[in-house]
């Protein structure tokens, strides 16, 4: 079975029944789990930790509690919202423990941010990477519960209840605080747009 399930990669067969193998002793089932989702969640730990070493860090020790944790999961949610919180909380703990540190290298920078989805779109490569850049700048000055809630919402394109599990938050509450945080980096966007402009650098010296 685990020479098909290697052959197979893992492809035809659901996240449920990975578990199951996993926990039937079959170690290549869970490989099939971390490589299919450890891209996604680390993209969205690097924002949330503003450094890759550090979103790195807290993929690779999510995943070794999910395993540990494994035979607690009771399917009532998603297996990879299961997930997203383990890494969530580790990247909480880690962030209280430590001082923050913004990374915007380019292995930061190659992550993609598409959002917000109104005003011109880049027509060129360079436009484009100075639209990331920009974004990011925004995120790391937003509050992390605000950064949180766009990383959920805008960058996994988890609904609403989704959100609401994994922040153990009410819908409402979940709706408003996102509607703020959108209103906040929509403002932190403007005002780094209006103090990076050549008039206003000129003003400064």
């Amino acid at each position: 079975m685990a020479s098909e399930l290697m052959n197979q990669s893992g492809n035809n067969l659901t996240d449920q029944q990975l578990i199951t193998q996993t926990l039937d002793g079959q170690s290549a089932a869970f490989g099939v789990l971390v490589r299919k989702y450890q891209n996604r969640l680390f993209n969205s730990m690097v924002h949330l930790l503003r450094n890759p070493s550090d979103a790195e860090d807290v993929v690779q020790d999510a995943f070794l509690q999910a395993l540990r944790k494994l035979d607690t999961f009771q399917g009532n949610s998603q297996f990879y919202t299961w997930l997203f919180r383990i890494a969530r909380n580790t990247a909480i703990s880690k962030m209280r423990r430590m001082k923050p540190t913004v990374s915007l290298d380019s292995t930061a920078s190659e992550q993609r941010l598409d959002f917000p989805d109104d005003g011109p779109r880049p027509s060129t490569e360079m436009e484009r990477r100075e639209q990331q850049m920009g974004l990011m700048r925004a995120m790391d000055q937003l509050s992390g519960e605000h950064r949180e809630i766009l990383i959920l919402r805008e960058m996994e394109e988890q609904n609403y209840e989704t959100i609401s599990e994994i922040l153990e938050l009410p819908v409402g509450t979940v709706r408003s605080r996102l509607h703020r945080a959108r209103l906040q980096l929509k403002e932190l966007l403007t005002r780094n747009e209006n103090d990076g402009r050549p008039d206003n650098l000129a003003n400064n010296h």
